[in-house]
């Protein structure tokens, strides 16, 4: 009877140990499980991690995740690049098409052209393909006159077009093909310049929008110069325009869009 009584003893002293290990282990195991996954909603920013002892950084409401932000980099630019913030604030709220022509210097004639477009209630803007181009002998000036073979710098709407040849399918712009489009003589380096208004995109610069390229009315007076336009290359500097090879007139005919307000912000870099 004693050695049962010895043996039952021993058997209730062992369960109460299982069951306080037991519970040691469920306790540590829980407690892990809560710190290792806390509950769903909470801002864990600056947190250290639990491996590494390295600080997290977790996005808060108004920053965009990661991902979002190569998204978004992806599709577009919020600025358009190599314009001061004088030329960006001039582009007018309506426009969705920005050509840029981005000068090599101030004295160079040697430039490069990028349109830009946005869709609607988008700031993001779409880079196109760069164009090489030509632009006036002596380079750009914000104060253009008549003669000094300096291209003027600055925004300016894109309204009207024309040409010696027919508008290409597709040309959105008021396009007057008249037979008056013709380059005479030589350009600045002697070469010829037949077929240099074969497509022309007039500037408005110093002209009434809405007029054929041919209007010579300049509302700021002769002095100021005039029939600034974008045209065929010729292979050489300008007096004043901006010249590109004539599949890309042909390109940007059919893509400048009256509806979306197109215009030109034009200058050497960072203007």
């Amino acid at each position: 009877m004693a050695a049962r009584h010895a043996q039952s003893r021993a058997r209730r002293r062992l369960s109460r140990r299982s069951k306080a290990v037991g519970g040691l282990a469920l306790s540590t195991l829980v407690g892990t499980a809560l710190w290792a996954w806390p509950a769903s909603g909470d801002d864990h920013s600056g947190r250290p991690d639990a491996k590494s002892g390295a600080t997290r950084t977790v996005s808060g409401p108004n920053t965009p995740a990661p991902h979002q932000a190569a998204q978004e980099a992806a599709r577009g630019l919020r600025a358009i690049p190599d314009l001061s913030d004088a030329a960006r604030k001039r582009i007018p709220a309506n426009a969705r098409q920005v050509l840029v022509v981005t000068g090599k210097d101030s004295d160079s004639y040697e430039s490069r052209v990028v349109l830009y477009t946005r869709a609607e209630g988008s700031d993001l803007w779409e880079a196109g393909p760069s164009w090489a181009a030509h632009n006036a002998a002596h380079g750009w000036t914000a104060q253009h006159h008549y003669g000094d073979l300096r291209s003027p710098e600055g925004v300016y709407t894109l309204t009207d077009a024309g040409g010696r040849l027919p508008a290409p399918g597709g040309t959105k712009l008021p396009y007057d093909h008249n037979s008056s489009f013709v380059a005479h003589g030589t350009g600045v380096e002697g070469e010829p310049l037949a077929g240099a208004f074969d497509y022309v995109i007039a500037i408005n610069y110093n002209r009434v929008p809405g007029t054929s390229p041919l209007d010579g009315q300049r509302p700021l007076g002769d002095d100021k110069g005039g029939g600034v336009w974008l045209h065929v290359d010729h292979d050489g500097p300008t007096q004043g325009c901006v010249s590109l090879k004539p599949q890309v007139m042909r390109e940007l005919l059919r893509a400048l869009d009256p509806n979306l307000h197109p215009v030109v912000v034009m200058g050497p870099a960072g203007h």
